[in-house]
């Protein structure tokens, strides 16, 4: 899917439409996102010791055919910037 670098939709700050450019942000990886997250000490803490680890010792979930694009919406009056909910897309280019 092609789109534009520019469009022009609502600012939540200025509280009228403007023109927003448009830039496609990587997602974190969950994993290395917060390590001393309390479910990630949970986690460190059940795998001590010897014996199965219940449901850490199972594979990770295999992973959708398509991920979740994630678009950054600058206000070039403001300079603001803020997201949409991403949408699935396989094959994204911002002309």
């Amino acid at each position: 899917m092609k789109h534009p670098k520019k469009i022009k939709i609502l600012c939540p700050k200025c509280k009228k439409h403007t023109i927003h450019a448009i830039k496609q942000s990587s997602k974190r990886v969950r994993d290395s996102a917060h390590t001393m997250s309390q479910s990630a000490k949970r986690k460190d803490r059940h795998k001590r010791g010897y014996g199965g680890h219940g449901k850490y010792s199972k594979p990770s979930v295999s992973k959708k055919p398509s991920q979740r694009l994630d678009l950054r919406f600058t206000c070039e009056e403001c300079g603001k910037a803020h997201t949409k909910k991403g949408f699935r897309i396989r094959k994204f280019e911002l002309s």
